[in-house]
């Protein structure tokens, strides 16, 4: 009976452990996650998501006090447009979190940014730009660009010197989206590395839309393996979704897939960036406690913990300090909702904002609890304690389950 070690992932002449950790934001995919699959041979992500908030938290700069005191005076504007981005600071930000990870990184595996290409920050283009050079300059092994369609993304970075160097992926949910990409991409005669097929059951947003349940992973990979050989791409394709098992994984693996991404088992790990009482959060969590909606300022359905506290809240926009969703004209879902709900209590009290949410501050706070599909199974993974929680794991141990376990099997912790 085999398991995941019996399979390699190989990139150029180099082999890893075929289990990459998913990027999660905004720093739940922390340094030291990424930094401990790297160690144990796999792939890790850390995100940039928001990374001038992640730089102060890590770092002790002020880039977000110092933007909000810049843009004081529009705090209760309605209109956001005047809200740009530092590019220099936004620069600085990103190659603070990649060179001190990449800095401290050990064993053979690779860590990796996931760029949000949703975070549009008022300035689409170029700071998407920025974000993607910076961390090459920083040394990141590679980058899997996430939350969109990439078409423009890889020619942002033509001119790099690490082009061709680095590892470049995309997430995508259909084969048809991969062909697009292709199409568009053809005249810089660089295919990515590789593809991540993320299905219906993934966490956070979704590919699909409000019919995800009409979709199944297995079918969308298949599809894409299959177009990938008759083409005969050098494309390592990676399946991601609802993997909660090594043997789930296994079936992946002996179908053609390269390697996996997995995300949802190590977000109740001691290495996650969620506070330790959202983790218990998710251990507790039924099935009828996940749901998916579409109250994500994106226009991407998003699957979260109907428990979430975000849900619902009225919070006023802080744009000033952050913004990152504001689209190039100052726009953004949530500030059109907050507004109409504004103009209906003009005393800014008791104000519920239910179709839409706060997407940056509530992500910032961790009360936007997303989760992928399989997180009511979480509680299987780990030991109750006596004041009713479960036991937090090591990356490690969740790592090495999926590496090594058979026949559906979960290695509870010591």
């Amino acid at each position: 009976m085999k398991c995941v070690d019996d399979f390699r992932l190989l990139f150029g002449h180099r082999e890893y452990v075929p289990i990459m950790v998913g990027g999660m934001g905004v720093d739940i995919s922390t340094a030291e996650l990424a930094l401990e699959a790297a160690r144990l041979g796999g792939i890790g992500h850390i995100s940039d998501a928001m990374v001038n908030d992640v730089s102060d938290r890590r770092f002790d700069t002020s880039f977000v006090k110092d933007k909000t005191r810049f843009y004081k005076y529009n705090i209760h504007n309605a209109d956001k447009s005047d809200i740009k981005f530092d590019l220099d600071i936004l620069a600085e930000a990103t190659r603070r979190h990649v060179g001190a990870t990449m800095e401290a990184k050990q064993g053979d595996g690779l860590i990796f940014v996931n760029c949000m290409e949703k975070l549009t920050m008022n300035s689409p283009r170029e700071t998407l730009q920025v974000r993607m050079a910076s961390a090459l300059d920083a040394g990141i092994d590679g980058l899997t660009l996430s939350a969109g369609l990439h078409l423009g993304s890889f020619g942002l970075i033509a001119d790099h010197p690490r082009f061709r160097d680095a590892k470049l992926g995309i997430i995508v949910s259909s084969l048809r989206a991969l062909q697009l990409f292709l199409r568009k991409n053809a005249r810089l005669h660089r295919l990515p590395d590789f593809v991540v097929v993320e299905g219906p059951l993934a966490g956070g947003h979704l590919g699909f839309g409000m019919d995800w349940g009409q979709y199944d992973l297995a079918t969308i990979v298949a599809d894409v393996i299959r177009y990938v050989q008759a083409e005969n791409l050098p494309v390592a394709v990676i399946a991601a979704g609802g993997i909660f098992t090594g043997s789930d994984a296994v079936a992946f693996l002996q179908s053609g897939s390269a390697a996996v991404q997995v995300a949802t088992r190590f977000t109740v790990s001691r290495e996650c960036g969620l506070p330790d009482d959202v983790k218990q959060h998710y251990f507790r969590a039924s099935a009828g406690d996940i749901e998916v909606n579409t109250i994500s300022p994106t226009g991407y359905p998003m699957r979260m913990l109907k428990s979430s506290p975000a849900i619902g809240d009225g919070i006023r926009p802080n744009c000033e300090s952050y913004g990152y969703l504001l689209d190039g004209s100052g726009n953004c879902a949530y500030v059109t909702a907050y507004n109409r709900e504004l103009a209906l209590h003009p005393d800014g009290k008791n104000i519920a904002v239910m179709d839409k949410t706060c997407l940056c501050t509530q992500m910032r706070n961790f009360k936007l609890w997303t989760c992928g599909h399989t997180t009511y199974r979480l509680k299987d993974t780990s030991r109750p304690l006596s004041d009713g929680g479960y036991q937090l794991l090591s990356a490690e141990h969740v790592f090495k389950d999926y590496q090594f376990s058979v026949d559906q099997q979960i290695a509870l912790p010591a």
